[in-house]
This record gives C-alpha cells, structure tokens and sequence, in this order.
C-alpha cells in the first residue's frame, strides 16, 4: 500500500470513530469492561501505562485511578474531550495523545502495561498492530486485552453488516479475529510468556428491546453508522440491514432486553 493510501485509510478510519458518539457506547453499554481489563492486570501506584485504542478512556481511566501514570493513545483525537471529562469526574489525571496502533511513537519497552479494550481490534492490519504492541512493552511487562469474539455478539453483529459494507482494504482482517484464541496467539508468538486466554461475558441491560439496540447502534457507533451512510439511496438493503441487527438482538434477548456479549480477556507477559 502506498503511503498516500495509507494515509487516506487512516484518515476515512478516524472519520468513522469520531462520527457518532462513541463515549455512550462505553459508558452505558459497556462501563465494566475497562475496570475488568485493569483488575486482570498488575497495574498500580507509579506503573507506566498505554493505553492502545483508548477512545474515551474505559480502560484508561481505571488504570489511573489504581495510581498508574498513563497515557491514553488513539487515533482519533476527536475523543479525548469526552475521556478528559470522564477523568475530571473520576478525579485523575493522564496523557491523551494521538497515537496509531499500528504506528505508535513510543520507544521500545518504553511501558510497564500495556492494555487494549475492545481497541487494537479494530486497527485493520492486525499483524502491525501486534508488533507494535508488542515492542513498547518492556522485557518483563504485561500486555492485557479485551477483544469481541467473533462468535459473540459483536462478532455476530459485524458478520451480519458485511455484506452491506463496501469492501476492505487489501490485506486488512476482521477485527473479532483478535477474539479468537488461535489468531491471538499466532499474533503473539514466542515474544511472550504466560500468555493467558479466557471467554467471559459483559451484561448489557440498557436496552428496552431490540429496536432500541439498533436505533442506538445506528445513531451513536461508527462502523454501524458508516455502513448504514454507505447504503444511503438505497431504502431496501437499508431495511434489510434493519431486520439483521433487529433478528440479532432479538435471538440474544435473555428476557427484557438482557445481553451477555462474549468477549476474549487476554493477559500476557512480554519475554
């Protein structure tokens, strides 16, 4: 890929994570998840933290309440308001900075921690992105994630949006692929040790029903919003999408709009 297609796939990648609001996504979809990530992790008073893909701090936030000093990278800036009201709130204080996952500026082994909450995912070549997460931790250092499985809910969702969404990019991998524990640990190789992998569930209950689950998704999430964009013009496959993500939410209704969404927690240390 040229390096002006490079930049044009970075810069459509952040227009698609600053439209939208991502900030209700993590706060009253998934406000646990980050906390669960940190509390899976040795992070404490005066460990150096990353944050890859921090959005609005979910994770970023929580590590710096436990007394770490962190800084919350992303590629899209645009979020950092809503993180740094969320900091104000919780009463701490960290570094946001613009920061791709697969390009990241920081030294090698530079971090103590570095962790990821349903993030680096989403940066489309997952092998740069694993490189570099790798390469900031320092020798000895811990590496936490939680990624959507691709047999989860989110992975589902993703699966069902698919054949609405204009192609990828050569190369670029589905992001619930981090959520399976074979692509993880070919990620990962040999450069880590205790490499630790576990299925769990976030509870999501802020939904009526399945109608508000989509109508919340199309107006507040990036990639939702963006394939719907590209199907503008086009009311039968935009309804068609509709009944998708409506018959989803509907199969995984555990009673009065109650979801459990797998995610894969992995935890690891650097060799």
């Amino acid at each position: 890929m040229t390096q002006s297609a490079t930049g044009d796939l970075k810069t459509k990648h952040r227009a698609i994570w600053a439209s939208g609001d991502y900030s209700r996504v993590a706060d009253d979809v998934i406000p646990g998840l980050g906390e669960r990530l940190v509390r899976a992790t040795p992070i404490g008073p005066g460990t150096k933290v990353l944050d890859i893909a921090a959005g609005t701090g979910n994770a970023a936030v929580p590590a710096a309440a436990a007394g770490a000093d962190v800084v919350a990278g992303d590629l899209t800036p645009e979020l950092f308001e809503a993180g740094r009201r969320n900091a104000a709130t919780a009463g701490v204080q960290l570094r946001w900075e613009q920061a791709d996952a697969e390009a990241l500026p920081y030294a090698d082994g530079e971090f103590d921690v570095v962790i990821s909450c349903v993030g680096i995912m989403f940066a489309p070549f997952h092998r740069a992105a694993a490189d570099e997460l790798v390469r900031v931790t320092r020798s000895g250092g811990s590496i936490g994630l939680v990624n959507w499985t691709p047999t989860g809910f989110i992975g589902q969702m993703f699966a069902a949006m698919k054949p609405f969404a204009p192609p990828p990019p050569a190369g670029a991998q589905p992001p619930p692929l981090w959520g399976s524990e074979e692509h993880v640990t070919a990620l990962l190789g040999d450069r880590v040790d205790g490499l630790e992998m576990r299925r769990e569930h976030a509870v999501v209950d802020c939904f009526a029903d399945a109608d508000a689950f989509r109508t919340f998704f199309k107006t507040n999430y990036g990639p939702t919003i963006a394939v719907y964009k590209s199907l503008a013009g086009d009311p039968e496959r935009t309804g068609q999408l509709d009944r998708e993500l409506t018959d989803l939410a509907v199969a995984h209704d555990l009673g009065g709009g109650r979801m459990e969404w797998e995610y894969l927690l992995v935890t690891a240390q650097r060799v």
